[in-house]
């Protein structure tokens, strides 16, 4: 996975805010150690799936906040600046991947 560093002006997160994600994030990665083990238990399918299907749902709720502050801090401050289209071109293409 590469990670884009862009050269866009950012709005810091809030340690409050580093904090909520961080703490979603763990909870998810618990979740997916939870699949492991019911993978490794030989667990019911449907079990299984349905847990997935909670880890899908709990990243794209993370996906969706991180998207929500981005448009009111960075495409909000694009706009402002005259880079609005931009800005919002790109958010676009990342809610596209998002949605899928």
């Amino acid at each position: 996975m590469t990670v884009q560093k862009h050269e866009h002006p950012v709005t810091p997160r809030t340690k409050d805010e580093i904090t909520a994600i961080t703490n979603r994030l763990k909870r998810i990665e618990g979740q997916v150690r939870g699949i492991q083990k019911m993978v490794a238990d030989d667990r019911y399918c449907i079990d299984i799936l349905i847990q997935i299907s909670a880890v899908n749902a709990a990243l794209k709720k993370v996906g969706f906040s991180i998207a929500e502050r981005h448009t009111k801090h960075c495409v909000s401050s694009g706009i402002q600046s005259g880079e609005g289209d931009a800005a919002i071109e790109e958010l676009m293409e990342v809610l596209k991947q998002l949605s899928k």
